[in-house]
């Protein structure tokens, strides 16, 4: 049957909802009324009221509105400290140069800007290796110090001293000018950890500061001990590595360390807090080398991986670069965004960050084929085009880079026996020192008895120099003909001079002799005698 529906029964529904509507709409309208009533039916009791009132009012105008209007957006913040950097490089400018001509104030602001832009950036490159020349053997410096091989050595931002570390657990400061020993920090016979302050197994790696605050050396015994550079003393002690510390680096202008070892990670300390960050991993095996520079990255060397991995730390990311020789024993930044790496298979190679292939590979860069002579340290001059590659062949080579680091030049090679395990430029460029010793600072795979343990200065003097020293030479040699010439005129001068003072004075008596006769005959004429008539 169908379902039948009573419309009277829902008009009677509807209609009740309806009254129930407009009974709430007509009471909502009954409150605002009531509501605005009061507000009008008060009164102010006293005048205090209106005072409060109005420093209320006052109070919100300057914590609120004028606030509000006046604060600095961050682009005006911005702006006014770029107007206040260049105002400071103009007065900078214009008292370096005595003119007061604007476009020549300008024109430097304008290059040193640029410079800035370029270092920053890491696409600055110093044409460092066409200032250099090959030294001669008598002019290298040798320091023997160490009774075992060195196996670290690291420089003084001022390029000033020389810190060394060796096998024997010892690390010691030079005087680069005098060459004298300043001081030692001995090491200890192991299982004494607990009493000895020193090392006491096999240093592998020093790191200094920008600054010259902290000096920090990683040995065998898994830790890195923190040093002062000026006192020696010791600072502390990080432990936290479960394998050899191999390779250590402070980021420049920062007290942020990081340390690398055979336990295939990488860890991030802050010295000046004395504190641990960070563990990083990517690495299949030992890591042989670490490197940085101003950035927050690291770039590490993976051995027997034939990986390098370079470890951006803010973003907590990392680029991997594979190698197609053999094991990569060591990696050197060159800018932010080149760097230099070398091998055991005795290959040299120059990668691009961009790049998963190098640049430019040579092959065989020390010694002959298959004769095990591995790269056992480079080095860059940063910022510049000049490298620097050692082993166990008896020489350290130095390297040109061609333009856009698209080509790899030997410029000379200086000869040094032993292996060559560690590699420093100087900051200005005008010396790379070399740690030598009779072994790998690794292993003890190979041992060359003729080497001796110790470090060398290998000055690189300067084309520039020798130029202007020649140039000297000939203005002095010209200043010496200039001189004998001269000596010849006033020699013919005062020749000529005598003579005609001889001249003259022949001349002078003659006349003196024609005036006593002209006087004698007119006094006899005259019969005068004026013996004061001439004079």
């Amino acid at each position: 049957m169908p379902f039948l529906v009573n419309h009277k029964t829902k008009k009677r529904k509807y209609e009740a909802k309806d009254t129930k509507t407009k009974g709430k709409q007509v009471e909502l309208k009954k409150r605002k009324k009531k509501w605005w009533t009061k507000g009008i039916d008060k009164e102010i009791s006293s005048d205090s009221e209106v005072e409060s009132s109005n420093e209320d009012t006052e109070t919100r105008g300057k914590y609120y509105s004028s606030d509000e209007e006046e604060e600095e957006t961050p682009q005006q913040k911005r702006l006014r400290l770029a107007k206040k950097y260049l105002s400071e490089l103009e007065d900078e400018e214009a008292e370096k140069k005595d003119d007061d001509d604007d476009l020549d104030v300008k024109e430097a602001v304008s290059s040193r800007l640029k410079h800035d832009i370029a270092e920053q950036a890491g696409k600055l490159v110093k044409e460092a290796a066409d200032t250099c020349s090959c030294p001669k053997p008598e002019e290298l410096r040798v320091f023997r110090g160490h009774k075992l091989p060195v196996t670290a050595i690291v420089i003084s931002s001022d390029d000033k001293f020389v810190f060394t570390a060796g096998k024997d657990c010892n690390i010691c400061k030079w005087d680069v000018s005098s060459g004298k020993k300043l001081h030692t920090i001995k090491g200890g016979r192991k299982g004494t950890e607990d009493t000895h302050v020193g090392h006491t197994d096999h240093i592998l790696c020093l790191a200094l500061s920008t600054d010259q605050r902290y000096l920090a050396a990683g040995d065998m015994t898994h830790s890195i001990k923190i040093w002062s550079p000026d006192t020696c003393a010791f600072i502390h002690k990080f432990q936290g590595h479960r394998g050899p510390v191999t390779g250590l680096t402070f980021r420049e202008g920062s007290h942020d360390l990081y340390s690398c070892s055979t336990d295939r990670a990488v860890k991030l300390w802050i010295v000046s807090d004395r504190a641990y960050i960070d563990t990083l991993y990517g690495h299949d095996t030992q890591i042989t080398s670490i490197d940085s520079l101003s950035k927050e990255r690291a770039i590490t060397s993976g051995g027997r991986d034939h990986s390098i991995h370079i470890w951006k730390i803010p973003e907590d990311s990392q680029l991997l670069f594979r190698g197609t020789g053999g094991s990569i024993e060591c990696v050197a930044l060159v800018n932010e965004g080149y760097f230099f790496s070398g091998s055991d298979d005795s290959s040299l190679s120059l990668w691009n960050v961009l790049k998963k292939k190098p640049l430019v590979t040579v092959p065989q860069a020390h010694g002959a084929p298959h004769s095990q002579d591995w790269v056992t340290a480079v080095a860059a001059l940063h910022h510049s085009n000049l490298l620097a590659s050692g082993s166990k062949d008896g020489f350290v080579k130095l390297w040109k880079c061609g333009e856009n680091f698209k080509s790899l030049k030997l410029l000379f090679e200086v000869p040094v026996k032993g292996f060559v395990n560690s590699l420093k430029f100087s900051k200005n460029g005008s010396f790379l020192v070399c740690g030598v010793g009779q072994e790998h600072r690794l292993g003890r795979w190979w041992r060359i008895k003729e080497a001796r343990n110790g470090w060398v200065i290998i000055p690189l003097r300067e084309a520039v120099e020798a130029s202007n020293s020649s140039s000297e030479e000939d203005e002095e040699e010209e200043g010496e003909v200039q001189q004998n010439g001269d000596q010849e005129k006033k020699s013919e001068e005062e020749s000529s001079s005598e003579e005609d003072s001889e001249n003259e004075n022949k001349s002078n008596n003659l006349k003196r002799r024609k005036t006593e006769n002209r006087s004698e005959n007119y006094r006899h004429n005259n019969d005068l005698e004026h013996d004061d008539f001439f004079v």
